[in-house]
């Protein structure tokens, strides 16, 4: 299976919009990004071009319009620059990423009872491989 690309943080701004939007014009995602960012319209266009280049989205002709839409899931992004990050910053130390994540900023109850879940998912999992050794 090939690699999933890592992005920018421009294109990753880009393949947020994708993700939410769906398939969309050089147009719309600018348009989309207008508040967050502010760059011309012809540096969007351009970055959307290079990653076409870098497979990071597709472009599919549309009644005369060009569409984009992201290649890779974004859960098959994330998990590529968490797995990055973890191997780059914490040595392939879950712990260390996770107590810094935790440590630098407030999770909400809600993150907080998926991050139990998780942790008890995790557990069952371990504790019946142990039972069939």
């Amino acid at each position: 299976m090939a690699r999933t690309p890592k992005p920018t943080d421009a294109e990753l701004a880009i393949l947020r919009v994708l993700w939410t939007r769906g398939a969309s014009t050089v147009r719309e995602v600018h348009d989309a990004m207008a508040g967050a960012r502010s760059v011309a319209y012809t540096t969007t266009l351009k970055t959307m071009q290079v990653m076409t280049e870098k497979e990071l989205i597709a472009r599919e002709d549309q009644r005369g319009q060009h569409v984009y839409h992201a290649r890779h899931a974004e859960e098959e992004t994330l998990r590529t620059l968490v797995t990055d990050l973890l191997d780059r910053a914490f040595g392939g130390s879950t712990s260390r990423l996770v107590i810094q994540a935790l440590n630098s900023r407030r999770a909400s109850p809600d993150e907080l009872r998926e991050i139990r879940r998780l942790l008890a998912a995790q557990t069952t999992v371990k504790k019946r491989g142990k039972d069939h050794d």
